[in-house]
């Protein structure tokens, strides 16, 4: 009957017609017969099923030899027995070269018959032994399915105690070894079904004996943190963990970041790895091991690694967003590392570039997945918006891409941030930050944030940009009087001639910190910098004086020569003069106090007030220099504070008397011609100023305030009434009065502080105002120089028509602005727009000592402008400046700088002050300083050597990115792409979804 079916299964008719008489030999196999010709067609039987060249035959042998395993069980336990099958595991089956890959499913198909009979047992511990064997050959993906079917369907055959726990490991590592060499659809969708059965078995494994499980774990950690091997362990491993009992998760990662013989590049290579696997599509709790050993490494203060794990795998985290299988996984791993990463911007700056095409992805891939994720995305988004401010430039493109997603509240923010810190103590990643290679392209040095102290560092580099001070300060000659002057100069020269990108202000900071702020907590930046400036005068005032190379000015008089000299450095370059009078409303008497002030705090008028320009509220028309009436405000406000002047109160009244109001220039709207208030008294000619070709995009909306509305309202008369009547000298009893402030010297340095933040009595708390204020590139601000009576004054005041030539109309150019990122002085964030104006600047080329003058419309143009936020100082633009708020409705200008212009109008003590003060060519420094400039110079770059040298070997046991890490780079190349969207549309053709996996 053997020859028979042989001679059918090869003759060449039809597929039908072999079935036919196939299925009649078949039947007739069911009939009793002889042992010989049972073993004769169990031998061609097995001959068919192991080397039978097609589908069909092999079918044909396998019908064949479960027919005689029904029907003759004592033949077929005689065929299949320990001898034959140890032939068939051993040696194999077939000619050499052409062995069989049949076996196992040709043993499984054979031990379903034999399992009642004698020989079972013998059978099984046979198999046990021989399977732990076929593992430890790392078999193909295949083959290793294949034997996982077989001991899954016969658990039987697994072995036993020790040999058990090494089955386990080597399983594990011939998993490690799976690679998916197609990228056909169907042959990964085969490739991932075998991995499933290999970890299926694994799983069963240790139901039953969950003894195994951790020896398992063991064995796999080794896998992964290996630096040994070539090429990375197979992501299939994911499929590992996926098994692991949750409940273990804390033991195992305790022991894992608690073990000191695993070193740091062994856990750097190992998380890296295990952040590898988000990307395996079948993985359950890959996410939770990823973030459970992250927030252990946190727990025992591996804080270099994390950094560097973090900085080096998040980019491609973030990439598996564009896949539905993977998304979940993937964002609550970008969740952690984001919130957890909070020393410094630099992770989530990495994912800018790529934030607006992944969320048009999602967008447009509109699936209830893709929803979900973008507001996961965007509440993310926010919380760094808030834990890393100060980038407008940066974020501007990403703001543009969520601004139609939810915003979360700051507690929520604040919870989020505060629930995944790394650590709770910030000073201990204080020798992580900044991690910068080398100095900004812009050549300028930031300033490192020790814990809030963002509100000194951009007072400190608002100083430093101010050049006739920095000058001043660089030049001050050696001595011990003035020890915290003396730290400013060191502070002012390492940012001028230090090659680090940026410095630790800590010695400053100490020196300079008043006494009532609270250590780590963030502070108001115009209280320090009135505590700073403060300081800086009393000091040199009780000290010996300083700037004796005044006397040697051949053009000061000596009148002048001798009033200056009187004066502090903070004095000539930050101090102005204000004349406060009060005239009883009765007697018609005026009484006058000047008094000096280094800053004007400027107070918000009430919503109602009325605004002096009759166009843009941005604008006042040079007409209206003049004097003119002005409302006066409706309701009581703050009583704002200043060092040496007090704020009037808000008082309700009639219209009170008119004043000189600030001007900006080249602000007018479109039409207004704008005309010099004096020839004399107004050193340039408006109608000529580069700005006003600027004006059309600088002008703010019709709503908002502009800095010369708050400085009309600071100058603007106020009457004293009721509760406020003023207590009259000649009168000898308390009057309605009327009062005004006038400026009677400008500062060379002028210095306004936005007053935004107010007590609330409903909520006990302070608010910040968050109204956008338009700040004028150009100022003019009235000053009156020629003191007259102050009856006259009051006289010229009804007649309109009367000349004002006591007034003078000094120009500023603006030069800083510290802007606050958030709702309260108690937190948030402080950074500044900067940059250097002086009377004469090189354009476009290095300083060669030869500086060439500045035209007016250079001095607006030309000059560079710089952001500074901390350690990151970058190049930007009055523009930016301009619109921050607009984009970051947080972001508010708090304190801006303004520099006196020289010029006819320009008041002479500053005249001669900025002169005398001004160095020829940089300043020298003295010998101490030098030195220590110099030493610290070598010792950063012997730093930077060593830091080189181990970052190098950090970094080389990172391993390498598989080429299925190409999501991001292949949108860049494809122009004609939808940003990468056919991914996230859950189709995506073969090589995507191979993309993906391998």
């Amino acid at each position: 009957m053997d020859k028979i079916l042989e001679a059918v299964v090869m003759s060449s008719y039809p597929n039908n017609v072999k079935q036919g008489l196939v299925r009649r030999v078949i039947e007739a196999a069911k009939q009793p017969m002889d042992s010989e010709q049972c073993w004769s067609m169990l031998e061609l039987s097995t001959k068919l099923f192991l080397t039978g060249d097609t589908k069909y035959k092999r079918e044909i042998g396998k019908e064949v030899l479960e027919v005689y395993g029904h029907y003759h069980p004592e033949e077929f336990e005689e065929f299949f027995n320990v001898r034959f099958l140890l032939s068939l595991l051993q040696e194999g089956y077939g000619p050499l070269g052409k062995r069989s890959h049949y076996v196992l499913d040709y043993i499984q198909l054979g031990l379903q018959f034999v399992l009642e009979s004698p020989s079972a047992n013998s059978i099984f511990n046979l198999l046990k032994i021989e399977v732990l064997r076929k593992v430890c050959e790392r078999p193909s993906p295949k083959q290793c399915a294949k034997i996982s079917k077989l001991l899954t369907q016969h658990p039987q055959c697994i072995p036993t105690g020790k040999h058990q726990i090494l089955f386990c490991q080597q399983l594990i590592r011939c998993i490690g070894q799976f690679q998916c060499v197609s990228e056909g659809e169907e042959d990964i969708m085969e490739f991932l079904e075998q991995v499933n059965k290999v970890s299926g078995l694994l799983q069963r494994i240790w139901r039953t004996q969950t003894s195994a499980i951790l020896p398992s774990l063991k064995e796999l950690f080794s896998i992964i943190s290996s630096t040994e091997e070539q090429e990375a362990p197979s992501n299939a491993l994911a499929s590992v963990v996926q098994f692991v009992p949750l409940e273990l998760m804390d033991g195992v990662i305790r022991n894992l970041t608690n073990d000191d013989s695993i070193t740091d590049v062994q856990m750097m290579t190992a998380i890296s790895r295990m952040i590898d696997w988000i990307s395996w599509p079948l993985g359950k709790n890959i996410d939770k091991w990823i973030i459970a050993l992250l927030k252990g490494l946190a727990a025992v203060k591996k804080f270099s690694i994390l950094i560097e794990v973090t900085l080096s795998k998040i980019e491609k985290v973030f990439s598996k967003l564009l896949y539905p299988i993977v998304r979940e996984g993937a964002l609550s791993v970008l969740q952690y590392m984001l919130l957890s990463f909070q020393h410094s911007h630099e992770a989530f700056h990495l994912l800018l570039p790529h934030i607006p095409r992944l969320v048009a992805s999602l967008k447009k891939e509109d699936s209830n997945s893709a929803t979900s994720s973008l507001e996961q995305l965007a509440e993310l988004i926010h919380c760094m918006f808030f834990r890393f401010s100060g980038f407008p430039d940066l974020y501007e493109p990403v703001l543009e891409a969520v601004k139609a997603l939810p915003i979360p509240n700051e507690d929520r923010i604040k919870h989020l941030l505060g629930q995944n810190a790394w650590t709770s103590q910030k000073n201990e990643l204080a020798c992580f930050y900044p991690r910068l290679a080398s100095k900004s392209e812009t050549g300028k040095i930031g300033l490192i944030n020790l814990g809030n102290t963002c509100y000194m560092n951009s007072i400190i580099q608002s100083l430093f940009m101010a050049s006739d001070f920095r000058h001043s300060v660089l030049n001050l000659a050696e001595g011990n009087s003035q020890p915290l002057m003396t730290k400013l100069q060191w502070l002012f020269a390492f940012l001028e001639h230090s090659q680090r990108p940026a410095i630790s202000p800590e010695s400053f900071l100490s020196a300079s910190w008043p006494p009532w702020f609270t250590p780590g907590a963030q502070q108001d930046c115009s209280e320090y910098l009135k505590y700073l400036l403060d300081r800086l005068h009393e000091e040199e005032k009780t000290g010996k004086r300083i700037y004796q190379k005044l006397k040697e000015s051949s053009f000061m008089s000596q009148a002048i020569e001798q009033h200056y000299l009187n004066k502090t450095l903070i004095e000539k370059m930050f101090g102005g003069k204000m004349m406060t009078k009060i005239r009883c409303l009765k007697c018609l008497n005026v009484s006058s106090r000047e008094e000096a002030f280094t800053d004007l705090s400027l107070a918000f008028p009430p919503p109602d007030r009325h605004v002096l320009s009759t166009g843009s509220t941005s604008v006042l028309p040079v007409e209206e220099i003049g004097p003119q009436f002005i409302e006066p405000p409706g309701t009581p406000s703050q009583i704002t504070g200043s060092p040496w002047i007090r704020r009037k109160p808000h008082v309700s009244g009639d219209r009170a008397a008119n004043i000189v109001p600030v001007e900006t220039l080249g602000f007018q709207e479109p039409g207004n011609q704008a005309t010099p208030l004096n020839s004399n008294a107004v050193g340039m000619d408006s109608t000529k100023d580069p700005l006003l070709a600027f004006g059309e995009q600088t002008c703010s909306a019709k709503d908002s305030r502009s800095v010369p509305d708050l400085i009309n309202y600071f100058l603007s008369p106020e009457k004293l009434t009721a509760e406020n009547k003023y207590h009259c000298e000649k009168c000898a009893s308390l009057q309605d009065a009327e009062k005004v402030a006038e400026l009677t010297e400008g500062p060379h340095y002028l210095i306004l502080t936005l007053l935004r933040f107010s007590f609330d009595p409903r909520t006990m708390r302070r608010k910040k105002i968050l109204d956008n204020v338009s700040i004028p590139l150009v100022l003019k601000l009235p000053v009156l120089v020629a003191p007259e009576d102050s009856e006259d004054v009051w006289q010229r005041r009804k007649d309109r028509a009367a000349p004002s030539s006591s007034f003078v109309s000094i120009i500023y150019d603006l030069c800083s602005v510290v802007v606050h990122s958030g709702i309260s002085s108690e937190s948030g964030h402080y950074y500044c727009y900067s940059r250097e104006c002086s009377d004469t600047v090189t354009h476009g080329q290095p300083r060669d000592g030869t500086p060439k003058p500045t035209s007016d419309k250079q001095l607006d143009f030309e000059i560079q402008w710089y952001l500074f936020n901390d350690t990151r100082v970058s190049f930007s633009s009055f523009e930016s400046v301009s619109n921050v708020t607009s984009f970051f409705p947080k972001d508010t200008a708090y304190v801006l700088f303004y520099r006196q212009r020289p010029g006819r109008q320009s008041c002479p003590m500053h005249k001669a002050g900025a002169e005398s003060s001004r160095p020829r060519g940089e300043p020298s420094l003295n010998k101490d300083l030098m030195e220590a400039i110099s030493k610290d110079n070598i010792l950063y770059l012997q730093e930077q050597e060593k830091e080189a040298r181990n970052r190098a070997a950090y970094i080389s046991a990172l391993p390498k990115s598989p080429l299925w890490w190409r999501d991001f780079d292949r949108d860049k190349d494809d122009d004609s792409s939808s940003g990468g969207c056919s991914p996230a549309a859950g189709g995506g053709g073969s090589g995507s979804f191979h993309g993906l996996v391998f």
